[in-house]
């Protein structure tokens, strides 16, 4: 399975009438939240979220591949200098949750998530629970099932609000994970029953009492999108809740054909910048600047899988979590990432990329110097030439290059103009050695903050694909990774993006809009059996009989061309020719 946050978009049907009625846009400014939930908020920067834990959905919280809970896996957790802990929960589930009318929480499963929050408040943490898939298991049909759903929320938050009534005000409560709705007119009555429903939190745990009556309280947009007409119903909610100990929360994983490796959006670009900052200025100009506080419950790229690396290529991956950081700080916004195992590995309880988590770590507090690419590749074929690269200085100064504890020349080694540095050829190729393919050598860009820049040095020649036959029957023993694996000599060279069209020229493929197929979804480069593998998802989608062009893009910015036919229940591929 994929490591990834799942996603449900709502179905939109007949309208039913709800009240009261929140209006959607246009919204007056909220109140500010008291002192009291801004500073509990801020406190919470970094945080750290548990996903594909109590969240799974099977047997327990096993059922998506991590190991149970640990005290330890906590106090990993708060040493690397997270100061919160999001534990998503969804009741919905194998004996997890009694039916009509009490709907009871299994008391066994209720205490597993309370060990966790005691654990991690134990360690000086500040933790958030909520309901997290029930959103779209059942919350879902609150529109036309009103009375059922309601009840159960009720019950479920009243439990919820009993059991932790007297916990410190270190533990906070969010009243759902992306919230969505099935059977409405649109977004206007979306709004409408999802403020409803946060009303209804709201209430129950407000007269809980204890220290429930003053717990900080954070709100959900819809979707838990940061699109504007989202925040404007979520700050109409807030207006008529009225109350100052409450946070709002979005998520955001990133330009969305960035984060999945689709439509050849393959770099961190001004694109993806764009929608960053957007999503983060919109945030701040509803409710920082109001006084509201903000929470980044979930955010990461979907593309970062460690069964299927290269789907964002790790430079363009540094250069977004660099740059996120250093956004949400200017925007004041706390951050939650999404580590759903493909971060920490919690079974050693080491980091699976220690410089990715380096660079993420470092953004929590400056700034670190970039560069176009993080690979400069020399064709083993050809003779060496200089190679050059745009320095990204991002604020900080650039101080220099280093080959392990060796501080190389300026002027000799290499060479800056402006933002310009240029290896020499005399470098590249004592650097590369024998030159075996792959990387002979890497380098590190130093600058006056941050983290150090990685700069692979590596050999390589135009891949070679090979001939390969198969059958769509082959695809139901791995029905969602392979249905034809193409024979790759990949001779040191990268996989970046595949194309596909038809004969005619009109685009091939499950994503008929792009020529450019989702990296992970139709393709994948499978490295240590030496194969570029595609999908049963992107066989489904030819027609029977048809001829496919296949254009594969690597980033030395070679391109090899292959094709493929897909005839009953035959498929073909034969390499580069016309």
């Amino acid at each position: 399975m994929l490591i990834r946050p799942v996603r449900i978009l709502a179905a939109l049907a007949l309208a039913i009438t709800l009240t009261p009625a929140v209006p959607a846009a246009a919204a007056p400014p909220a109140p500010p939240s008291a002192p009291a939930a801004r500073s509990i908020v801020a406190a919470m920067q970094p945080g750290w979220g548990m996903g594909n834990t109590y969240d799974a959905i099977g047997a327990d919280e096993t059922a998506w591949g991590n190991p149970p809970v640990t005290r330890a896996l906590l106090k990993k957790v708060r040493s690397e200098g997270f100061k919160s802990v999001r534990i998503p929960v969804t009741w919905e589930g194998q004996g997890r949750q009694g039916g009509a009318p009490g709907y009871t929480i299994d008391p066994a499963w209720l205490a597993k998530v309370r060990q966790s929050v005691d654990w991690a408040l134990a360690e000086g943490l500040y933790v958030m629970i909520n309901l997290h898939h029930d959103s779209w298991m059942w919350i879902n049909q609150y529109p036309t099932n009103r009375d059922a759903v309601l009840a159960r929320y009720t019950a479920t938050w009243t439990q919820l609000a009993a059991a932790f009534r007297d916990y410190s005000n270190r533990l906070t409560f969010e009243s759902i994970n992306e919230p969505q709705f099935a059977g409405t007119s649109g977004d206007e009555q979306n709004y409408q029953v999802l403020h409803e429903l946060n009303a209804e939190f709201h209430r129950i745990v407000r007269a809980s009492g204890g220290a429930n009556a003053k717990r900080l309280l954070v709100l959900p947009t819809l979707y838990t999108n940061a699109d504007q007409p989202r925040l404007d119903a979520l700050a109409a909610s807030l207006t008529a809740l009225g109350d100052p100990m409450v946070a709002t929360t979005v998520h955001f994983y990133g330009f969305w054909p960035f984060s999945v490796n689709i439509a050849n959006f393959t770099r961190f670009d001004e694109r993806s910048i764009e929608d960053l900052t957007g999503t983060f200025d919109r945030v701040y100009n509803t409710f920082v600047a109001a006084g509201i506080p903000v929470i980044l419950g979930e955010y990461a790229l979907f593309g970062i899988d460690p069964n299927f690396p290269g789907i964002v290529e790790r430079g363009e991956m540094r250069k977004f979590f660099e740059y996120l950081g250093y956004y949400a700080r200017l925007r004041k916004v706390t951050t939650v990432i999404w580590d759903a195992g493909q971060f920490l590995n919690r079974r050693t309880l080491e980091w699976r990329d220690p410089e990715l988590f380096a660079q993420i770590k470092s953004s929590w507090t400056t700034r670190s110097g970039t560069a176009s690419t993080d690979l400069v590749f020399s064709s083993r074929s050809s003779e060496i030439t200089s190679k050059t690269l745009t320095i990204n200085e991002n604020g900080t100064n650039f101080q220099g290059l280093r080959h392990g504890n060796r501080t190389l020349r300026k002027g000799t080694d290499y060479t800056v103009s402006g933002d310009q540095l240029t290896l020499s050829a005399a470098l590249l190729t004592e650097l590369s050695g024998s030159r075996e393919y792959g990387v002979n050598a890497t380098l590190e860009a130093r600058f006056s903050r941050g983290v150090p820049w990685r700069i692979d040095i590596i050999t390589q020649d135009t891949p070679v694909l090979s001939d390969a036959t198969g059958t769509t029957t082959t695809c139901d023993a791995d029905p969602w990774r392979n249905c034809l694996a193409i024979p790759t000599d990949f001779r040191g060279d990268v996989l970046s993006t595949m194309e596909a069209r038809y004969g005619d020229g009109s685009n091939a493929g499950p994503a008929s809009w792009t020529s450019y197929q989702q990296y992970g979804a139709a393709f994948w480069a499978d490295l240590p059996n030496n194969a570029i593998n595609l999908t049963p998802g992107f066989f489904n989608s030819l027609t029977d009989g048809s001829r496919v062009t296949l254009t594969f893009h690597f980033w030395s910015g070679a391109t090899v061309t292959y094709h493929v036919t897909k005839s009953g229940t035959s498929i073909t591929g034969t390499k580069g020719q016309p």
